[in-house]
């Protein structure tokens, strides 16, 4: 019996000495007091959630999600800006790729990192002085706001969680928290970036907000939910009478006044980028131009998302450059801007219905080189666009569909009847099915090739299918054998001060609409959209009433802010991408090579893979994860799933 009373004893004894140990944190687990005590806990706490922060940059791509290295389906292959051998047609995000988390838990996993913050911080207040306190107090509203941003333009009301939830202090009841109203979820946000603008001061931490990136960030997300609240007509209520999708429409001038006084915050505080432009020198304004999405100075960067190879990188160069620049990797010519987005720019030769004129008299205008029709195109399109024959690292990048050896007497009529979406003749016309071409032999005896070194191939996706290729963000001077997927590390501008007064301007001509005379809006915004324009090097409005129609920012605003991962958020708020994509064949601008002329000819058409986009008005508000109703049936699924 002795026996086992001694064993019984040591079982205990260990037991409790077990029970001791436990109370005492291992020391490899990171406690609260590692992190608040100490300034260097706080940064490495704020660069997670700021690396978390859930904006669409060159690691996003609505097939695959958010920060993800993407190949296929670009965004604005989705917006109408531009086609890619990946993408035919029009598609909602796929927020559950894969097995990864989905986008709706990525966010609220991040709100509650910012809740936790904002409700530790203070217990460690007597470390900092009071200033330091509301500044980081501030910034994790801003997260938190930017991040209720992300959610509800895409679902609508969401749950409102503004404290970290318990459990099992809270019971399971508690913790299924309804969705709140659209209109509340957007006074929220409104909130919240009000009081970071309260609190955070004006440093300017290259990646970090400071209060006016609050104030920028409100004149975007308040510009959108007065958009809801004047265009939408989608309307979901709860038993309750919450309005879980829409914005009652007398909620427009209150959300647009927002947003025009919180852009107006910005004056004086950030700059058009202008160093290297020149009044009336296209090439400077080019130059300028192209410039500005890579001076890390430049006073036109609101708000940043920092790359920096090894440590974070991507593959925008990779996946976009023109085919004959291509890398290692054998990818490239992803994103190809539609003749739709080219057209919208001044200086091209337009017809009366504002489409390119690449005909005469019912036969092709012939130019010595290609770039001759857009030799007074505004500068902001050869930085944003690469048109063919233009030069980019050096060389001139040839695109071409082919080489016309027919006859030319009497000039070449149109190859295709208009509206056509078939292939073009094999007759009088040399193609490439591939970049390992045949040189064709001229009437001079010199050789071409014929779809020239970057396309259009017939039978190869690595080459431009709309006649274009993309300028923008494109580093200009990385070598070939740093065109890789993972060796990109350029900065994402996510808000430039050109937006903000895009904002600005747009939520002036909303409020003259809506009959507020009580300040000169008309005036204001004819003033800030001509300053973009003038940057720009675009032919000036003449005056106010030139905005009387609200396409006139809007396409502004397309132009400027083209293949930034704006437009497509655009289309939606205004709620006229259903209608802009309704069995859509997007257009193309394909150049020939007359041989026996010895010049180019543009022949203007639809995309010949015939690739039709129709957006289902459903989509403009995303389905709530199944997993998420399952787990709470107070979550009332969008309408048309």
């Amino acid at each position: 019996m002795k026996k086992y009373t001694y064993i019984i004893f040591a079982v205990l004894f260990c037991w409790v000495s077990a029970c001791k140990k436990l109370d005492t944190p291992p020391p490899s687990i990171v406690q609260d007091a590692d992190i608040f005590s100490n300034s260097a806990g706080i940064q490495a706490y704020m660069a997670r959630m700021y690396a978390e922060l859930p904006i669409e940059d060159f690691r996003y791509s609505p097939a695959r999600g958010l920060n993800f290295f993407w190949i296929i389906s670009p965004f604005s292959a989705v917006s109408g800006e531009a086609l890619s051998r990946d993408q035919n047609g029009a598609m909602q995000e796929n927020l559950t790729f894969d097995s990864r988390p989905t986008t709706w838990s990525l966010c609220y996993t991040l709100i509650r990192d910012a809740n936790y913050f904002s409700e530790t911080l203070p217990k460690y207040a007597s470390n900092y002085t009071p200033a330091q306190i509301s500044a980081w107090l501030g910034e994790a509203r801003f997260l938190r706001a930017a991040t209720y941003f992300a959610l509800v333009k895409r679902y609508g009301g969401v749950p409102i969680v503004d404290k970290v939830l318990q459990y099992p202090q809270q019971s399971i009841d508690e913790l299924k928290i309804p969705r709140s109203s659209e209109e509340k979820v957007y006074d929220f946000i409104s909130t919240d970036l009000d009081y970071a603008y309260t609190n955070m001061g004006e440093s300017n931490q290259v990646g970090r907000a400071n209060k006016y990136v609050a104030a920028g960030f409100k004149s975007r997300a308040m510009l959108y939910a007065g958009s809801i609240a004047k265009y939408n007509n989608i309307n979901l209520t709860d038993g309750g009478g919450n309005r879980l999708c829409g914005i009652p429409a007398a909620k427009a001038v209150t959300y647009f006044k927002a947003a025009y006084d919180a852009a107006v915050l910005l004056d004086g505080k950030y700059s058009l980028y202008k160093k290297a432009w020149a009044a009336g020198d296209k090439n400077a304004q080019y130059q300028n131009y192209v410039n500005l999405f890579f001076d890390a100075t430049s006073p036109e960067n609101v708000f940043v998302r920092q790359y920096h190879y090894p440590e974070s990188v991507h593959g925008y160069d990779a996946y976009n450059v023109p085919r004959q620049l291509m890398g290692a990797n054998g990818y490239s010519s992803e994103i190809n801007p539609t003749l739709n987005f080219v057209e919208m720019f001044d200086g091209i030769p337009k017809n009366a219905d504002g489409t390119i004129k690449t005909t005469t008299g019912g036969k092709y205008d012939l130019y010595t080189n290609t770039m001759d029709l857009f030799a007074n195109a505004e500068p902001r399109l050869r930085a944003t666009v690469i048109l063919p024959g233009d030069a980019f690292k050096g060389v001139n990048i040839e695109i071409r569909r082919g080489i016309y050896t027919g006859s030319s007497a009497g000039g070449i009529s149109p190859l295709l009847p208009a509206g056509s979406t078939a292939h073009y003749p094999t007759d009088h016309i040399i193609q490439s099915a591939n970049a390992n071409q045949t040189p064709y032999t001229l009437p001079n005896g010199t050789t071409m090739n014929p779809a020239g070194l970057s396309g259009y191939f017939t039978g190869d996706g690595t080459c431009s299918v709309s006649g274009f290729s993309i300028r923008k963000n494109l580093v200009p001077d990385k070598p070939t054998s740093e065109v890789l997927e993972n060796r990109s590390d350029q900065t994402w501008l996510e808000m430039r001060y050109a937006e903000v007064l895009l904002n600005r301007a747009e939520a002036a001509v909303e409020l003259n609409a809506l009959g507020q005379n009580d300040k000169s809006y008309l005036q204001d915004a004819f003033t800030a959209i001509n300053q973009i324009r003038d940057r720009a090097g675009a032919n000036l409005l003449l005056s106010p009433a030139d905005l009387g129609d609200i396409n006139v920012v809007r396409t502004e605003r397309k132009k400027e802010l083209g293949f930034e991962n704006k437009t497509w958020w655009d289309l939606r708020r205004w709620r006229v991408i259903d209608k802009e994509q309704n069995s859509t064949i997007y257009r193309t601008l394909m150049p020939f090579y007359s041989a026996n002329d010895g010049k180019y000819f543009f022949d203007a058409r639809l995309d010949e893979r015939n690739s039709r986009y129709t957006f289902d008005v459903r989509w403009y508000y995303e389905q709530i994860p199944q997993g998420e109703i399952q787990k709470s049936q107070n979550l009332i699924q969008n309408p048309g799933y």
